[in-house]
């Protein structure tokens, strides 16, 4: 027997077509949302759901860390919605950070402190958080009521539960039940540890979801006590070490979240939910299928991480053989790379990580396959990846020192933008420590200033995990009038300051956040250790694209006088002429344009002697010499 599989992509294009392209859109947090592969070993089960869909179906994972309900309306929905088309699911999932706060809505906590005229206590606030029964269950229905009203079908699903475990159970807080210990606000300020009868479900997040489906006739999947009993059964400890990514009881590795989104999509189909369209397998599979590593400048490696996977294998013990073609290594630590792996299973289950790389020696596409067998069992992924060649056009450069403010200095022709902080301010610029440690290669000493940013208030929270949405330092660039810039480089040094608490994740963006790649995570930085980051990516920016690097902290902890330090920021690309390629002569009476550049992209307000670039009326671009 043997089982070919082809590109999702090609597989809609050919058969389906793009207008019958069938689609479940999941909105929720960090514990669903997808995480790049080389930056952490954190995976959310979003990634896998679409693992489970067939006959046309594919998933759109819209997740993000840090997200709860109010984000998950105003930021997620609002992307989503763009794509959601009649006939389309969307799953709604959100608990973790509605938390927040104890149980009170941020917005109206920072409106009450506003009221008394508390503006450091108002300024503090986290604006996450929502109260169950009220401002949560506000949120969640008017995203399904807006995916109705565009003929799209939602589901609540409760949210995962964290691994709280007391008696081999888990907690009521794990369940997102905050009846134990909870705040209020109360016409005088928040109170703290409040609590409720067991039986009593105000402060239920879950609870209050399956009231507001029951009352919307919304389909409810109750994750939320499905992972409870996964949990359980299999134990705190071993819990923690077979699912869980090692920082944590929240966050899943790829076998927990495999198992979830595996478990998510059984309970879909037992109710009924897009029943003949989800496929459970109980034979050995692979995800994901697609083969395809894109692009990378020859010389860099690409890798790519698949998941084996089988349930109900026969016989119940055996083993499963990987081999690649000729320029593919395979490894399953990212460390030993071969060209073949075995890999054992037993008790008729298998999940297993292994990792694939290209190197890309020469110009052009490199084909190859990996074959996977076991027995009479065959899946080939056939490979491709490109080698991008980067030249021509003129050098790029924006650097930022932040040795003694946030001045840059520009190369080329670019339009830079600049530093900026959100819920985040320059505490000063110094040597983080008189020890600072710096890679040996830099040649850097320990006293070399850099610059220290603090959050708004001064005080970092005690439950943070993950992102806060409203606190980032950001900057970015934008190619100059005329031109498209290559970027093949965003690099810096990042580490905290005054503890080994901080972590931070940095994306990039180049659609303004919709979506974002991740090039950075650390968690817990051993303090004044410079990190330096480094991502090599294939970006082609067209006029009027920005992108937008973006540094989100936290710290592990209640604390204060932390700071995380950034140091040596830089973009470099290539800006190539967009503009038509024959340079034409006016005179001063054929001017008909109505904006006028120079070679870098500077406005002027009228032609200047020698080569001009000019955008006309109907928004092109040409090159003039006047």
């Amino acid at each position: 027997m043997k089982v070919k599989l082809f590109s999702l992509a090609l597989l809609l294009a050919g058969v389906l077509g793009a207008s019958a392209a069938k689609k479940v859109h999941t909105l929720g947090d960090s514990t669903m949302a997808p995480y790049e592969e080389t930056a952490t070993v954190t995976r959310g089960w979003g990634m896998y759901f679409g693992q489970f869909l067939t006959n046309g179906w594919t998933s759109i994972n819209y997740a993000k860390g840090g997200r709860d309900s109010y984000g998950g309306y105003n930021e997620l929905w609002q992307t989503a919605k763009k794509n959601v088309a009649a006939g389309d699911y969307v799953i709604i999932s959100f608990a973790h950070n509605d938390e927040k706060n104890g149980g009170m809505d941020g917005y109206e906590l920072k409106a009450y402190y506003e009221s008394i005229g508390d503006q450091t206590a108002a300024a503090a606030v986290d604006l996450r958080g929502s109260i169950p029964s009220t401002t949560y269950k506000a949120n969640l229905r008017k995203i399904a009521e807006e995916a109705q009203a565009l003929g799209a079908n939602p589901i609540f699903v409760g949210a995962v539960c964290r691994s709280y475990c007391s008696g081999g159970k888990i907690r009521r807080n794990g369940r997102h039940d905050l009846g134990d210990s909870y705040s209020i606000l109360t016409a005088n300020g928040p109170t703290t540890g409040n609590s409720l009868p067991a039986d009593d479900h105000t402060m239920d997040y879950t609870y209050q979801m399956q009231q507001l489906a029951q009352e919307m006739n919304v389909p409810f999947i109750d994750l939320t006590s499905a992972t409870a009993e996964l949990y359980e059964s299999y134990g705190d400890t071993k819990c923690h070490e077979l699912l869980f990514d090692g920082e944590g009881s929240t966050h899943f590795n790829t076998t927990g979240a495999l198992l979830v989104a595996r478990t998510c999509a059984q309970m879909m189909q037992q109710q009924g939910i897009l029943a003949e369209d989800i496929t459970i397998p109980v034979d050995m599979s692979v995800t994901p299928t697609d083969g395809d590593f894109g692009q990378a400048y020859k010389g860099q490696s690409l890798q790519k991480e698949y998941t084996l996977s089988g349930f109900g294998l026969q016989p119940e013990s055996g083993t499963v053989s990987i081999t690649a073609t000729e320029g593919i290594e395979l490894s399953t630590d990212k460390q030993n790379w071969s060209s073949s792996l075995s890999v054992s299973y037993q008790a008729s289950s298998l999940i297993q990580t292994f990792y694939a790389q290209v190197t890309l020696t020469e110009n052009g596409t490199k084909e190859g396959k990996i074959t996977i067998s076991s027995g009479e069992k065959i899946i080939e992924i056939p490979v491709t990846a490109t080698a991008v060649v980067l030249e021509g056009g003129t050098e790029v450069k924006a650097y930022w020192r932040l040795e003694k403010d946030d001045s840059y200095t520009l190369t080329g022709p670019a339009t830079v933008i600049p530093e900026s902080w959100t819920g985040m301010y320059v505490q000063r610029y110094s040597n983080p420590n008189a020890n600072t440690t710096w890679p040996d290669w830099t040649g850097y000493e320990a006293t070399r200033k850099t610059q220290r940013n603090l959050l708004t208030g001064d005080a970092w929270p005690a439950d943070e995990i993950d992102d806060n949405p409203e606190r980032y330092i950001q900057w970015g660039i934008k190619p100059a009038i005329g031109t498209t810039l290559s970027i093949d480089e965003i690099s810096l040094f990042v580490c905290g300051c005054g503890g080994n608490g901080m972590c931070c994740h940095i994306y990039y963006s180049t659609d303004n956040f919709e979506t974002r790649t991740t090039i950075f995570e650390m968690k817990k930085m051993p303090a004044n250790n410079m990190q330096y980051v480094k991502e090599q990516p294939v970006i082609k920016l067209t006029e009027g694209q920005e992108l937008l690097v973006r540094v989100y902290p936290w710290y592990n902890g209640a604390a204060t006088g932390k700071t995380i330090c950034l140091s040596d920021l830089t973009i470099h690309g290539m800006a190539q002429d967009a503009t038509a390629t024959a340079i034409q002569s006016v005179t001063p009476e054929s001017q008909q344009t109505t904006q006028f550049f120079d070679l870098q992209g500077r406005q002027q307000n009228t032609y200047r002697s020698g080569v001009n670039i000019v955008r006309n009326s109907d928004g092109t671009t040409r090159k003039v010499i006047y």
